[in-house]
């Protein structure tokens, strides 16, 4: 069973995403919040597996209470959730740890989804703000970044710069012809020499580094 926390100012959004994924025979919600304190503070007393927190909420907002989160209870994983596909802080947010991002206009099960996916240890970004998230925060390297991956092979590069258009290991493994054990083994080795906790880090280590950029394939 999955256990989730719920955090969101709005009552009705609040209530309604939770009844989404309390609906769902693997999923319980464990707590409610209205503001990111709140969040917190029950993330520290109740242990959820994912918290999926608004980013924008009185007080302390959902990229603070991400970045404690991360700090506080690492094995609660966070779930984004905004309005504003160009919202500056969701960068900010993945970057303090948060393991997915969905647009609330987003089917509900694109929520479940996410959800789900975070539990398992991978990370979701949701495809229809990606592309504009990249464009808009790593247009290119800053300083530094391209040595982050210097110390990746050539097939690891290769393997990164699928990973960062979002392809899933079995489309990794069909596009440089290895198998899926090959690219999970892979994936692993690169996050460990990043130094980055999942496949959003990696992919925002990639554009920041340049070894992708947006609208280049």
């Amino acid at each position: 069973m999955i256990r989730v926390l719920v955090a969101d100012d709005q009552a009705i959004v609040r209530a309604g995403i939770a009844a989404v994924l309390a609906a769902e025979p693997d999923i319980e919600v464990v707590g409610q919040s209205a503001d990111g304190a709140a969040a917190v503070a029950q993330v520290r007393a109740l242990r959820p597996d994912v918290a999926v927190l608004d980013i924008r909420m009185p007080g302390l907002d959902g990229l603070t209470a991400t970045a404690r989160i991360i700090a506080e209870v690492p094995a609660t994983r966070v779930v984004v959730l905004t309005t504003f596909g160009l919202d500056e802080y969701v960068f900010a947010a993945l970057r303090a740890g948060a393991a997915g991002f969905v647009l609330k206009d987003a089917d509900p099960e694109r929520v479940v989804d996410a959800v789900r996916v975070v539990a398992g240890g991978d990370a979701l970004l949701d495809p229809g703000v990606t592309r504009r998230l990249i464009d808009r925060f790593a247009a290119g390297p800053g300083p530094g970044d391209a040595e982050r991956l210097a110390a990746l092979t050539p097939r690891e590069t290769d393997v990164l710069r699928q990973v960062a258009r979002g392809l899933s290991n079995v489309e990794v493994a069909g596009a440089l012809g290895i198998s899926p054990a090959t690219v999970k083994d892979h994936v692993a080795v690169i996050l460990g020499k990043l130094g980055v906790r999942d496949r959003v880090q990696a992919t925002i280590a990639a554009y920041e580094a340049g070894l992708i950029r947006p609208g280049v394939r």
